[in-house]
This record gives structure tokens, C-alpha cells and sequence, in this order.
């Protein structure tokens, strides 16, 4: 692919790096001259230092037979520019990465609309949910987020004691806009029909609203909701700090966060109902002890500084803590990290450069469709109708949707949730479906071709 990236800070960086070995023709332009000149001796790609808003730039990086314009500066101003530049100069495909306070916004204002933009995404947000995953529903198997962040992915084991076992898909009463994906069921994994009985022993698949996933996990797993709160300790109210704590808020959690500088303190504690902030340095050991954080079911550190972020894990760790996770912004310490961490009463270390990699990856394609997560029973996809789709027009529950396909989300515009059978199928809606591989064929023939 021809693959423009704006930005050689530390995620335009990795990305760069980890595609240059492959088969790709990758530009980069970065605006600071000798961190532009430093990395073009490091990395297989053409390195341009220049504005990457600048439409001399662009067009000299090659925009016009640009397949795939990721802008990853940190500063949103200049990636919203240069991706509606890129559009209208002829690129193909833009990704934008933006602040978590920008895309906290997107109910007030559709900027991937208003700028021609593929994808939105917030570094600082991946990184967060990857920490959350370790926090929502302990029992749960996996977590994961689609949708723009609107809607969740958990797979669950179904218990004996529920009362959904024996029961038909169509007979299981769940909330309004929760789906059931898939199932492995011993050596078999498939994507069920509404006729499919579950058994107790199922690894289920479930997509639907946060809120609404938790009842229902709960009631898979065990026949009555869990109503133990978890006890969540953050270490710093930076972006990251703050979108995890946003993020698990809602949950059954109580979460305080430890914020050195005051003025950000106030701030967290005026934005953050229900969250407990502490304007303290909770690289003190005597701070810890004081606030009883041996007490907690999580200690969570997010600070810029990465060894701030490991001594505070070992001493909350020391003192009780039960699971302690590390914000890593060094891939490599990171990497060093998961292999050694449970030696070291580490639970998990997150990279943000490796989060965000990850989930740029599945746009390095050019299929019609985008895997968004790959699942034993199949894939979850991304999908844009088109307007020639016989969809187009019908409500859900009127179109003939392939065998081996369940619709797990719907995105109109800034909306998304997961579609109900009166939704219609509008062309330019994002569609996200968990699919066999017989099922993706005739998806993308349905409403792609």
C-alpha cells in the first residue's frame, strides 16, 4: 500500500518502524527538521520534514495516490486539517488521531464528517481500555470496545445455575440491544442461529452497551448479579488517568486517584462524579500506607514516567494490593514487563504506542471490509454500505441477512448501538457483524459490492 504518515513523535514512530520491513511505500513527514533527518537514517520510508497541513507537502509526499493518510502528530488541529487536505488531494483513506477531550465531543460536533475522515481515535483512550480490560467483570474471558467505543465485546462462561441454560437464543430474555456472537461449545465454534440452545459450559460471545452487558454476564455466569464493588486505585489524573477513570465510573467501582499538582486535583474532582481524588504523591510509600492501598483490588499507574509507573506497582503490590498494572510508554520495557511482571506482583503492562498500533493495523488492507477483532468461531467486521446495496432502504428485520452472520452494531453518523429490527439500513452506515467465513462472503456481497 502507499501509506502517508504525518508525525514521527512516539506513535507515528513505532508505526512506521513496525510497517517499513513489509511490502508497503511509506512517507513521513514530520515538521521538526532534525527529528525528521534523525529518523529517516533509522527507518526503511521517505522522510520529509515539512508541515504536514501543507498542501505542497502533501502533494509532494504523493497524497494524490495516497491509499491509506494516517495523521498521529499530537496536535488535533493540524490532523484534522491535514486529513481534509489529504481527501480532497485525492487520498483514499484517512485515520486522525485526536486528544480524548476531542473525542469526548462527538456528540456535540461529527468532526470525521465535517473533516472526510475515515477513523477517529484517541491513543490516550486505546490505552485505557486496555487497562479497563483487566477491571470489567474479572470472570469475563475478554473485553474489548467497537463501535467507536459505544459498544463492548465480553465473552463469558455460561454456568450450570443459569437459568439460560437449555433455553433457545430466541427464548433467552436479554436486554434490548445485546447480541450473543458466538459460541465454542468443547471443540466446535460457531456463529449461532435464534433456534441455538446453549449449554452450560459455552464460552459466549456477547456485544451490547457496557451497562448493559454486566447484568447479563453476571446472570450467564452465576444466575444471580454480582454486586461486589471493586476498589480501583489510580495513580495520576492525567488524560490517561482521567479517561479510565470516565471509562469505569459507570461500573460497580470505586475509584479514587492519586494527582500530584492541586489545580489538576480540583479540576479531576469537579469533572469525576463519584470518584474519590487525592492531591497526594503516591510515589510515597508512607501515602500509600496511608490511603490503604494494600486494601485495593487494583492499583492502576499512568503517569508519563515509566518507572514511576513500575516502583509504584511493586510497593502497592508489596503492601496487598491484589492486581497492579503499569502504563509502559516504552514498548520495550513493556514488552520485558509481561514476561517478568507476575514474578514481580505485576499483572499486566499496557504500551499506547502498541495499543495504537494494533488497532491501526486493520487498516492496512484493501479488502472491502476491516477485521476488527478475530474470534475462534470467526471475525468481527467492519463494513460501509453502499448505495447500490438491496439493504439500503430496508428495516433490519426485512433483509435476508447471510447464514453465519449476527449484526452487532449500527453506526449512523455520531450514533451507534447495536441495531434492533427497525432500524433502517441507510447507504453510508457502518455496519459491524460477527461472521463465519461462508457468512463475510455474502455480507460483503450484500452490501458492499
Amino acid at each position: 500500500m502507499n501509506i502517508i504518515i504525518v508525525g514521527a513523535g512516539e506513535i507515528g514512530r513505532h508505526l512506521a518502524a513496525s510497517l517499513s520491513g513489509a511490502a508497503h511505500n511509506i512517507s513521513v513527514i514530520e515538521s521538526t527538521e532534525a527529528l525528521a533527518t534523525a529518523f529517516g537514517n533509522e527507518v526503511d520510508a521517505r522522510v520529509i520534514a515539512g508541515n504536514g497541513a501543507s498542501i505542497n507537502v502533501l502533494l509532494d509526499a504523493g497524497v494524490a495516490s495516497c491509499e491509506l493518510f494516517l495523521a498521529l502528530t499530537s496536535d488535533d488541529n493540524t490532523n484534522l486539517v491535514a486529513c481534509k487536505l489529504a481527501r480532497e488531494l485525492g487520498a483514499a483513506k484517512t485515520i486522525c488521531r485526536v486528544s480524548p477531550g476531542l473525542l469526548r465531543e462527538e456528540w456535540l460536533f461529527d468532526h470525521r464528517s465535517h473533516f472526510s475522515i475515515d477513523h477517529l481515535f484517541s491513543s490516550e483512550r486505546l490505552s485505557a481500555v486496555e487497562l479497563s480490560k483487566f477491571i470489567r467483570n474479572p470472570e469475563s474471558i475478554s473485553v474489548e470496545e467497537i463501535a467507536r467505543g459505544r459498544i463492548e465485546i465480553q465473552q463469558v462462561l455460561v454456568s450450570d445455575r443459569s437459568d439460560a441454560c437449555g433455553r433457545s437464543l430466541r427464548d433467552v430474555k436479554l436486554p434490548p440491544r445485546v447480541r450473543i456472537g458466538s459460541i465454542v461449545r468443547k471443540d466446535d465454534a460457531f456463529v449461532p442461529t435464534a433456534d441455538e440452545q446453549l449449554e452450560a459450559g459455552d464460552l459466549v460471545t456477547l456485544f451490547g452497551e457496557p451497562h448493559k452487558l454486566s447484568e447479563t454476564a453476571a446472570e450467564l455466569q452465576t444466575g444471580i448479579e454480582s454486586d461486589r464493588e471493586m476498589k480501583v486505585v489510580i495513580l495520576g489524573g492525567g488524560e490517561y488517568g482521567f479517561s479510565l477513570a470516565q471509562m469505569i465510573g459507570g461500573w460497580n467501582c470505586k475509584v479514587r486517584i492519586f494527582e500530584r499538582d492541586p489545580e489538576l486535583a480540583e479540576q479531576l474532582a469537579e469533572q469525576l462524579d463519584g470518584t474519590t481524588v487525592i492531591n497526594a504523591d503516591a510515589t510515597s510509600i508512607a501515602e500509600l500506607r496511608e490511603e490503604q492501598v494494600g486494601e485495593a483490588d487494583f492499583f492502576i499507574a499512568t503517569t508519563q514516567s515509566d518507572e514511576d509507573n513500575v516502583m509504584t506497582c511493586l510497593q502497592a503490590s508489596n503492601l496487598g494490593t491484589k492486581h497492579c498494572l503499569a502504563l509502559i510508554h516504552r514498548t520495550d520495557y513493556a514488552d520485558a514487563l509481561s514476561q517478568a511482571g507476575e514474578q514481580l506482583g505485576i499483572t499486566a503492562a499496557v504500551s499506547p504506542r502498541e495499543a495504537t498500533r494494533r488497532e491501526l493495523m486493520r487498516f492496512i488492507t484493501s479488502d472491502k471490509y476491516h477485521v476488527v477483532k478475530k474470534l475462534r468461531a470467526g471475525e468481527v467486521v467492519e463494513i460501509v454500505v453502499r448505495e447500490n446495496s438491496k439493504a439500503v432502504g430496508c428495516r433490519i428485520g426485512e433483509v435476508a441477512w447471510p447464514e453465519g452472520c449476527v449484526l452487532v452494531a449500527l453506526i449512523k453518523g455520531i450514533h451507534a448501538s447495536v441495531p434492533a429490527a427497525d432500524d433502517t439500513v441507510d447507504a453510508g452506515d457502518t455496519l459491524y457483524a460477527m461472521v463465519s467465513k461462508k457468512g463475510k462472503k455474502g455480507l460483503v456481497k450484500l452490501v458492499a459490492k
